[in-house]
Parts: structure tokens; C-alpha cells; sequence
């Protein structure tokens, strides 16, 4: 069908070259209209907004995103901005000459630039920030210019080094490279661009130092050199940028100290060093940068006092100085900043007490942590000001004492509050209950007195509360079943007695509840065993008594997590709980021996209730000890099967010959177009191997191709196969040393679970990576492909615990941890023996200092198991974001659906479809029929919590991999219904 369009678009684009030629009239009106179609037949545009553009127009002045000279009617402007449009940008444009301003930003184009669109002489902005495109910025750009005044393809996929013809455009004043992958070192005379006005380069992996000679660069406003590797010292001249008025060079690797000449930027309002190795003191004449709003030296080596003078910057907003070395106190002369929203000193050598000066302004977030203030916190009962606008309160890891000042129980826009490990010995305000906004009460390790407050339950907000490790007694209030959003409740070690009150069971969103090391007593309110997300519960060190209540949260709790309860009972504690036996018969002794209330039970059945009683108690102990030892046996041959496995990394090095012919080892293998001979390496040195390249690219032997390129089928001269990926992600490959040490540092991985990657093939054109063959095809094939026979439940809880395993030891085994980021069922195998292995893991490590552009075009295909993260540009990806994956991969196994499905209606996401079933009691309608009837209901439930939790939108409530494992072990796999054969 595409190709039948494909044919009907290329013959009306043939008609429309036939008509333009054939006119002969207003032959350069015709350029523009026919530079346009000849665009837009390169593009795909599923918004259809292009529909407005004909070949049968005579001007293309009326169409969408198009502007014109009014007088002359020649295109000036094409804005084609936030389309979802996609293709290449091609050189049709280049006939639009009076073209002034072209943008494209926030769509989907792809591909390389073309040189020839720096042609039009008339061009003065380009914008093609936000897309796909790669490879390098052409050098040849820039050199024929023109009049170019702004430049921008940020956020792209760009590498290589900056071009050093940015020189040549005398008139650019507009830089933006950011979000990219260039490398190398900045061009030596970039500063002698006089014209330019905003650079930023910042979010790329340039190195080397800042050169000299920025101060002739007078016309700079802003600079921002931020997340790349720069080092070197800041630039001495940089004060002859009397006009400069953002400067960012943090999180980058810069030395030595503020330079002297920094003192000039009279206009400098955002001043951001933060993230370096810059040392020395704070100067005093910082005082002298009047305009300045945001000052950031966080994550330094400043050393020495805050200087008194800092109070002179009136105009400051923001002043961030945490992570270094100061000592001393805090100068008086911070409360005239009136103007201060966010003052973070957290995490330096700071004692004295805290200014009351401080708590009397109107600052929003306050973080003070770590450091050794000592005394009381200031209580500014008067001062409305703070407590109306303060949202953020960190005052942990100090050495305060004395109360918790009732006036906080004010702040009515508080969303954190946290007072933890210092010595504050009060009770708990009771209007800190009150407060509708706060998210975070954290008050641990203090010496706080009293009983929680009755009004904690009006905090509707609260997701994280702490009082654990205090002096609380009392019971645990009632009220606190009212905080529906809460996630952590964390109450131990303190004196708190009576029942745990059933409205616990309301608290829906729990993953973590710790009420240990108490004096609580009673029984275990029934309720509390369906919570849907709990993950941790520890209610050891109580005088809790009774049977467990069932339910996922305790059919996969650690024993240990209820000791110190010896009236507790039930099969988890392998302890059986009392019978429940009849009331005994009091006997009437003037009724007759006939008579009914003289009638007793017979020895019979009293006996054969005992006997029922006692062979479930045996039967729950029995299942309770072989669970156990299987869980043993299983891990200690998984630990031996690893031991066995972990050995040297011996290298067979097969260079290519000087005649460069020949098959055998040490034979030269080329690449398709190069002719240019590599290097093969394989990780044994036991076996000779040899991949010839021709097999490498015959289409028959291709396995299949994902987001890093295609995999292929190859034997080796013993006769065994292997499985072969050509990598797709050769221009971004930094270098073969860089290559070769990951790949190798990837090669020692020896995991049961995980595909072993027995060497790899070098070219600077080409780089193939050998790997094991697996030889029962991949997850994906056998869960959505016809023809297969379809996995049962044993062999599909196999797989999930496979996959955990292998990400676990990811993650907790290897350092640096390494994430997979791309797992998804086509990326999971299966061998002969139903055994689940990991592949493509640390691919992405071959990637220069990767990001999440990158990741969303390499990774298209995982669409469903991204975690939300990747679109949140301040999130940090790390290994939650495997975990995420893991958890819709686990839906995936159980449902049998893919984890987005389109319909001609409505789009389905797979975790929100299995949550709505879980919560309305549907789960078992979401197994795939073609399992059959043969999976276990008591099974099936926990597993399905787990996985939605591992799926959970914010990271922080996604369990570790290795939790993730140990929750599967208990969980175990126990026989359903017999299977059919």
C-alpha cells in the first residue's frame, strides 16, 4: 500500500516538474512553489497541515507556515514549528533565495544538514532545534554564511566537533548547540566573533579549556558552557565582557579560583559555577556584582567564611553553597537580601546558631542541612512574612535542641518540613497536623516526647512521614487512615502502645510501613494483608499476638520482619495457631442421663477434629520448610554455576594479514564500501575463532534488527553458531579505545540470565559485537508471534524470575552499576532449556556520555517500557528506569498483550488496563487464555501488585532489582492446576 502511494506521489511530482519546465513565464515565482513541493515530498505529515501546499498554486503565499514579502511576493519565512512532521530536510529549499528565516524546531526531522542551505544568501535564522538530526555539523556551513544572525540546533543528535568556520560568520549573534553529543575542544578564536551575543553550548561532551581571549568578545550577554568536561581555570579577561549578563559554566571539571577580573560584570544577574573543582574564598568584592539574582558555587572547594559582604547584594533571589568547605557562621548581614527566595547552605562546616533573621523573611526554601548548627531553632512568632511564603524547611543533620516552634504549624504553604537527626526534645505541634499542603514530615532521630498529634489526619497531602526513633508514646491515632496519599509511615523505635487501628488498611498508596520496636499489642487488623502497593513491612519487637492475616502483603514478607512477637502465629512464623474449640458443657446434675444437656461429644469426634487441626498445621509447615530449602538449593547452585563461570579475560587478538586474503585466523575482514581491513577479538583463548564478514551481510542469515543495529547468523569453524550484531550506532562510537574497553569491561559479565558476549570486529566504518547463540528465539516471538506453542505458567514465572536475576546482578554485582535502558521482551531470549537470558544489555555505554535524546531515537521500539523520566528533562535516569521496564515486561508475560495496543478508537496502555482490573477484583480475567486454566489464583495476585509497583510512575516507589528477586523467590511458583503435557 505505501509503495502504490509512494509511485502516485512520484508521478504527480514528475507532472509538476513537466508543467514547471514547459512555462515559461514568471519563471522565479515558480522557484518558490517548486522549492516547496519538492520539501514536502521529502516529509511525512500525519497532522496532514500541509495540506494547504498544491503544485497547481501559482504562489505559495497562502499556504500554512508560510510568509512573503508583500511587495515582492517571495517566501521570507517558513515556521513549521511543534508539526510532528519527520523526514529529511532536503535541498529544495535552496531555490528559496529571498528566504530569510527558516524554522523547524520540535518535530521529528532526521538525517544529516545540508551544506547548501548556508547558500541563501538572505538567510538570517535557522532553527532546527528539538529534532533528530545527527552527524556532524557540517564544516562548509559556516563558511559560506552570508548575513547568518541566529543559529540554533539544540536538543538533536549531533557529534563531532564543533566547527571551527564558525568564525567566518562575522554577523552571527545567536549560538545554540546545546543538547547535543560535540566533542572535542572549543575553536580557538570563537571569541573573536564580535557580533555574538548568546552562545550555548552547554549538555554536550566538550573538553579541553575555555580558550583565552573571551574578553574580546564585548558584545556577550550570555554564556553557558554547562555539563560538558571542560577544565582549566575560568578565564582571567573575562571582565572585559562588560555586558555579560548570565555566565554558566557549572557541572563541569574547572580549577583554580574566581578570577579578579570577575568583579567588573557590573551587569551579571545568574552567576552559576556549581559542580567544579573551583577553590579558594569567596571574594569580597562579590558585593561589587549589584544586578546580580542568582549566585550557584554549590559542589566546590571554597573553603573559609561566608563573607559579611554577600548581605550587600540586594538584589539576590538565589544563593546556593552547599557541598563545600565553609566554616564559621552564618553572617548577620544575609537577612538584608530582601529579596531571597532560595538560600541553600546544606552540606559544609557551618556552626553558631541560626539567624533569626532568616526566619524572618520571605524565603520559600530553606535548606540548612548538614552542617553543626547548634542552640534552638529560632521562633519568629511575629513574622507572617515567613510562614506565609516558606514551602521548603531543612534544617537535618545538625546538633539543634529545644522545641519545634509552634509557629510552624503557620506555614500554610509548607511541603516539607524535616528536622531529622538532631536533639529536639518537645512535643510535636499539634497544628503541624494541619497543614493541607505538607508532602514530607520527616522528625526521625530526635528526642521528641508526647503522642502523635490527633489532627495529623487533616495533613491530606502527607506521602512521607517519619517520627521513628524518638521518645512518642501513646497509640497510634485513628486519624492517621485519612492520609490516602501516603507512601512511607515510618514509626519505630519509639514508646508507642495499644492495637494498630484498622484504618490502616485505608492508607491505599503504602509501600512502606515500619512500626517496629514498640509496645503495640492486640491483633492484626484483617485489612491490612490486601494492601495493593505495600513492598516493606517490619512490625517486629511489638507485643502483638494472634493469627497473620492473609494476603499479598504477608504472603511475601520476611519472617524476621515479625520477631520479637511470640504470640503472633501462623504458617509464615512456622508457628500454628491455637485450635478453636467448642465451649465446654457445664452438666445439669438434676437432669436425667436421657437428657440432651448431659449429651457430650464423642471420643470418636474429638478425635478426628484433633486430627484435621493437626495435619493442616503439618501440612502449612511442611510447605513452609520445602519452600525454604528449595529457595537454599536454588541459590546455592546459582552461586556455584557463577563461580564457575568467573574467569581471566584472556583475548585472542586476530590481526589482519599483510596479503589480506585468506579465511583463517588472523584473516582481514572488511567492511561493506571501507576495503579497509579490521581488528577481530575474541574472549578465549582455548578456541579459534573466525567470522567471516560475508556472512555478516547475506539478508538470509539476519536474525533480526532493534534500536542498535541488526543481529545476524554465524558459525564457527567447529560448527557452533553464533549470533553476530552489526551495530548501528557507528558515528557515535567515540573511539576504538573506547570501544574496546567497554566492550571487554561488558565481555567479563558471567550471569546464568544474561547473553554472553563472547568479542567483537573493529573498523572505524564498521563494529560487530559476537555473542552467543540462543537458540529458543526471543520472548517477544513466543508471546505474540502465530505458529509457536504458547508458554504455560511455570515457564512463564521462570522467565520473570530469569529476567530479575540477570538485572539484578546488573545493577547490584557490577561496578559501576550498568543500566540495560532498553528492556522489552524481543530483547529477552529464551534457550533449550526454557531458561530466560538478557540481551543488549551496556549497549549504550558505547555511546558517548549518553542521554535521553539519544536514547529516544536508538530506542524507538521500546515504546510502552520507557519510564516517564526520559520525558522529564531534571529527572535522573538511573536503574529504576530498568525497573519500570521490568514491570510492564512482567504484565507483558502474564497478560500475553503488548504493552501499548492501538485501537481504532482509544489508545491501551497495559499497566492502567491491569490496574483498573485489580482494583474492580478482575485480575484473572486479564491472564492469557492461552495458558488454560493452569495458573495458581494465590500466585498470581502478588505478582501482579509487584509489577504495577515496579511500574509506578514516580522512581523512588520502585523496589531495587534485588528486592525485586528476593519478593519472586518467596512468591515462588507452586503447582496449580495440573498442566497438560
Amino acid at each position: 500500500m505505501e509503495g502504490n502511494l509512494f509511485i502516485v506521489k512520484l508521478c504527480s511530482f514528475l507532472s509538476f516538474l513537466a508543467f514547471t519546465v514547459s512555462q515559461g513565464t514568471n519563471p522565479s515565482l515558480n522557484d518558490d512553489v517548486l522549492g516547496l513541493i519538492v520539501f514536502k515530498f521529502d516529509l511525512h505529515d500525519p497532522k496532514n497541515v500541509l495540506s494547504s501546499w498544491s503544485e497547481d498554486d501559482n504562489s505559495p503565499c497562502n499556504w500554512f507556515g508560510i510568509q512573503c514579502n508583500p511587495r515582492t511576493q517571495r517566501v521570507t519565512e517558513i515556521l513549521l514549528n511543534d508539526l510532528s512532521l519527520s523526514g529529511k530536510i532536503g535541498r529544495g529549499l535552496v531555490r528559496l533565495q529571498f528566504l530569510r528565516k527558516l524554522s523547524l524546531s520540535n518535530n521529528y526531522f532526521s538525517g544529516t544538514i545540508s551544506p547548501d542551505l548556508a547558500t541563501i544568501q538572505s538567510l538570517r535564522a535557522v532553527d532546527f532545534s528539538g529534532n533528530n538530526l545527527t552527524g556532524e555539523i557540517p564544516d562548509q556551513f559556516f563558511k559560506q554564511c552570508g548575513s547568518l544572525r541566529y543559529v540554533s540546533f539544540a536538543r538533536n543528535n549531533f557529534y563531532g566537533p564543533v566547527p571551527r568556520s564558525l568564525t567566518s560568520c562575522s554577523s552571527i549573534s545567536v549560538l545554540n548547540f546545546s543538547s547535543n553529543h560535540l566533542s572535542g575542544s572549543l575553536p580557538e578564536d570563537i571569541w573573536s566573533l564580535n557580533t555574538l551575543r548568546d552562545l550555548d553550548l552547554s549538555g554536550n561532551e566538550l573538553t579541553g579549556n575555555i580558550p583565552v581571549g573571551i574578553g574580546s568578545s564585548f558584545n556577550l550577554r550570555t554564556v553557558n558552557l554547562r555539563k560538558n568536561q571542560i577544565s582549566g581555570n575560568l578565564p582571567e579577561d573575562i571582565g572585559k565582557c562588560l555586558l555579560l549578563n548570565s555566565m554558566d559554566f557549572s557541572e563541569n571539571s574547572l580549577t583554580g579560583t574566581v578570577p579578579v577580573s570577575l568583579q567588573r560584570l557590573s551587569l551579571l544577574t545568574s552567576l552559576k559555577l556549581g559542580k567544579n573543582s573551583i577553590t579558594g574564598l569567596i571574594p569580597s568584592w562579590i558585593s561589587m556584582l549589584k544586578n546580580l539574582e542568582v549566585l550557584d558555587l554549590s559542589g566546590n572547594m571554597f573553603s573559609g567564611e561566608v563573607p559579611t559582604s554577600i548581605g550587600e547584594l540586594k538584589m539576590l533571589k538565589s544563593l546556593s553553597l552547599s557541598g563545600n568547605k565553609f566554616t564559621g557562621q552564618i553572617p548577620d548581614s544575609l537577612t538584608m537580601c530582601v529579596h531571597l527566595s532560595e538560600v541553600d547552605l546544606s552540606q559544609n562546616g557551618l556552626i553558631g546558631i541560626i539567624p533569626e533573621g532568616i526566619l524572618a523573611s520571605s524565603i520559600e526554601r530553606l535548606n540548612l542541612s548538614q552542617n553543626g548548627f547548634t542552640g534552638s531553632i529560632p521562633d519568629i512568632t511575629g513574622s507572617n512574612v515567613f510562614y506565609q511564603s516558606v514551602k521548603v524547611i531543612d534544617l537535618s543533620e545538625n546538633g539543634l535542641s529545644g522545641k519545634i516552634p509552634e509557629a510552624f504549624a503557620l506555614s500554610s504553604q509548607l511541603v516539607v518540613l524535616n528536622l531529622s537527626r538532631n536533639f529536639l526534645s518537645s512535643e510535636i505541634p499539634a497544628g503541624i497536623g494541619e497543614l493541607k499542603e505538607l508532602e514530607v514530615l520527616d522528625l526521625s532521630q530526635n528526642r521528641l516526647n508526647g503522642s502523635i498529634p490527633l489532627k495529623i489526619g487533616a495533613a491530606i497531602a502527607l506521602t512521607d512521614l517519619r517520627l521513628d526513633r524518638n521518645f512518642l508514646s501513646g497509640g497510634i491515632p485513628l486519624e492517621i487512615g485519612k492520609l490516602r496519599s501516603l507512601g512511607t509511615l515510618s514509626l519505630s523505635k519509639n514508646n508507642l502502645s495499644g492495637p494498630l487501628p484498622a484504618s490502616l488498611a485505608n492508607l491505599t498508596s503504602l509501600h512502606t510501613l515500619d512500626l517496629s520496636f514498640n509496645n503495640l499489642t492486640g491483633t492484626l487488623p484483617h485489612q491490612l494483608g490486601n494492601l495493593p502497593h505495600l513492598l516493606f513491612l517490619n512490625l517486629s519487637h511489638n507485643n502483638l499476638a494472634g493469627e497473620l492475616p492473609m494476603g499479598p502483603a504477608f504472603n511475601t514478607l520476611d519472617p524476621t520482619s515479625l520477631s520479637g512477637n511470640p504470640s503472633l502465629c501462623g504458617a509464615l512464623l512456622n508457628r500454628s495457631c491455637p485450635a478453636v474449640l467448642p465451649k465446654p458443657i457445664v452438666l445439669n446434675p438434676d437432669s436425667t442421663p436421657n437428657s440432651p444437656q448431659n449429651s457430650l461429644p464423642t471420643t470418636k469426634s474429638t478425635s478426628r477434629h484433633k486430627k484435621i487441626i493437626l495435619s493442616i498445621s503439618t501440612l502449612v509447615a511442611i510447605s513452609a520448610a520445602a519452600l525454604i530449602a528449595l529457595g537454599v538449593v536454588t541459590v546455592t547452585l546459582l552461586n556455584m554455576n557463577a563461580r564457575a563461570h568467573h574467569r581471566a579475560d584472556g583475548a585472542l587478538v586476530l590481526e589482519p594479514s599483510r596479503s589480506g586474503s585468506g579465511s583463517g585466523v588472523g584473516s582481514p575482514l572488511t567492511s561493506t564500501g571501507s576495503g579497509q581491513p579490521g581488528k577481530l577479538v575474541m574472549f578465549s583463548s582455548d578456541k579459534d575463532f573466525s567470522v567471516g564478514a560475508h556472512a555478516l551481510l547475506d539478508k538470509h542469515c539476519e536474525l533480526g534488527r532493534g534500536g542498535f543495529g541488526a543481529v545476524y547468523r554465524a558459525p564457527l569453524p567447529d560448527g557452533r553458531p553464533v549470533a553476530v550484531k552489526k551495530l548501528a550506532v557507528s558515528g557515535l562510537v567515540k573511539s576504538q579505545s573506547e570501544f574496546e574497553k567497554t566492550v571487554r569491561s561488558l565481555g567479563r559479565l558471567r550471569h546464568p540470565n544474561l547473553v554472553h558476549l563472547h568479542g567483537y570486529y573493529w573498523t572505524p566504518q564498521l563494529q560487530l559485537l559476537v555473542y552467543e547463540y540462543v537458540g529458543g528465539g526471543s520472548l517477544y516471538s513466543r508471546l505474540h508471534e502465530p505458529g509457536g506453542k504458547a508458554l504455560t505458567w511455570l515457564e512463564r514465572f521462570r522467565v520473570i524470575l530469569g529476567v530479575a536475576r540477570g538485572l539484578a546482578f546488573l545493577h547490584e554485582s557490577c561496578r559501576p552499576a550498568v543500566v540495560h535502558y532498553n528492556v522489552k521482551s524481543s530483547n529477552v531470549l529464551i534457550d533449550e532449556n526454557g531458561e530466560a537470558k538478557v540481551g543488549d544489555f551496556g549497549l549504550a555505554r558505547l555511546l558517548p556520555m549518553l542521554d535521553r535524546y539519544v536514547l529516544s531515537s536508538k530506542i524507538q521500539s521500546a515504546l510502552g517500557y520507557m519510564a516517564p523520566e526520559f520525558a522529564c528533562g531534571s529527572a535522573r535516569v538511573s536503574e529504576k528506569c530498568d525497573v519500570y521496564g521490568f514491570g510492564v515486561l512482567t504484565l507483558e508475560i502474564i497478560t500475553g498483550r503488548r504493552p501499548v495496543e492501538y485501537t481504532e478508537d482509544d489508545v491501551v496502555i497495559l499497566s492502567d488496563s491491569v490496574r483498573g482490573a485489580l482494583e474492580g477484583g478482575r485480575v484473572g480475567s486479564c491472564v492469557d487464555p492461552r495458558m488454560g486454566p493452569a495458573w495458581p489464583e494465590e500466585v498470581l495476585v502478588p505478582l501482579v501488585k509487584l509489577a504495577l509497583i515496579c511500574a509506578s510512575q514516580v522512581p523512588s516507589n520502585r523496589p531495587a532489582m534485588g528486592e525485586v528477586v528476593h519478593i519472586l523467590e518467596v512468591i515462588g511458583s507452586p503447582p496449580g492446576p495440573k498442566e497438560e503435557s
